[in-house]
């Protein structure tokens, strides 16, 4: 692994800068030692059109090594293939599987959506977590996939049909102008929203981290607000949205909850599963996954439309 010193001379310097202005020095170290590892290939199992022992099965067959995943029985860590090596194999051709990084499977497993609700995924493609929800929801109910761009909507499209999912309705069109179009009609939005990224950030991957800027970081924490205010009209009352990110500072995740919560009215609910991963920071039920070999940072919160 790279020495933090290597990592710091690469990533942007106002990047770096402000990491330690808003995290402990403890704490910054530790995300740049994650953004300096390697991170190993992660997939779920899809349960619309495969199930978990027959996969195991099949990695035995074709000896793949793997670790199972503490708190999701349906996520798997490969040990000795990269994501290209595994998008060669039938098993992701034929949908069985889905590449997917374990941060990106948590949001919807806190949704929890139900067979029969209806549900909305405000910035869907490429679909990844569109795909689990419809499996967490056995292909029952009304998902709603919302994509602003016209090919990122095609690939979306593309993947929720190679996986099997029958409950989707693509919606081409910006988010923040959704609240026109539905009235406090679903259970349940997810608002994975366009972010900076930088909880994906590896230091020998310039493409990772060359578009970042203040200036970005400050254009989307404007699009999220108007994001969390159109989530929030669609929302029924008592309804569940939860607000997720890749990134890590603080103008694009805990501004955002508590511009929800002074604006909009919206509370924090409480997260009730335990993860049990070592880079978490759970601060008033706002958690932040640090970057590390088998996570990308992300941030989760769970709001509750009162």
């Amino acid at each position: 692994m790279a020495s933090i010193g290597e990592i710091r001379k690469r990533l942007p310097k106002e990047f770096i800068d402000r990491l330690y202005q808003q995290f402990t020095p403890v704490t910054a170290d530790k995300i740049l030692c994650g953004m300096g590892s390697e991170r190993l290939t992660t997939l779920r199992v899809n349960t619309l059109k495969y199930d978990r022992q027959s996969l195991m099965n099949d990695f035995k067959r074709l000896n793949i090594k793997f670790d199972r995943v503490m708190w999701y029985e349906d996520g798997f860590i490969i040990k000795n293939m990269n994501e290209r090596e595994i998008s060669e194999l039938d098993i992701y051709k034929n949908g069985y599987i889905y590449l997917q990084s374990l941060s990106s499977m948590i949001p919807p497993l806190i949704l929890n959506p139900k067979k029969g609700e209806k549900v909305l995924d405000m910035a869907a493609a490429p679909g990844s977590k569109t795909t689990q929800i419809a499996a967490l929801m056995e292909n029952e109910g009304e998902i709603i996939a919302n994509e602003a761009d016209k090919i990122r909507a095609e690939r979306l499209k593309y993947n929720l049909s190679i996986q099997g999912v029958k409950i989707d309705k693509v919606r081409l069109g910006r988010g923040e102008k959704i609240k026109d179009e539905f009235k406090e009609e679903f259970d349940k939005v997810l608002l994975d929203t366009p972010c900076s990224g930088e909880g994906r950030f590896i230091f020998n991957e310039p493409v990772t981290y060359k578009s970042w800027s203040l200036k970005e970081v400050n254009r989307l924490s404007n699009l999220q607000k108007k994001l969390i205010e159109s989530g929030f009209r669609v929302l029924k009352k008592g309804g569940t949205l939860v607000y997720s990110t890749c990134t890590l500072n603080r103008e694009e995740n805990e501004s955002i909850i508590e511009y929800a919560c002074s604006n909009l009215e919206f509370k924090i609910d409480k997260i009730n599963i335990d993860f049990k991963i070592n880079n978490i920071i759970n601060d008033r039920d706002m958690i932040k996954i640090l970057p590390s070999k088998d996570m990308e940072g992300f941030f989760i919160c769970k709001l509750k439309k009162l």
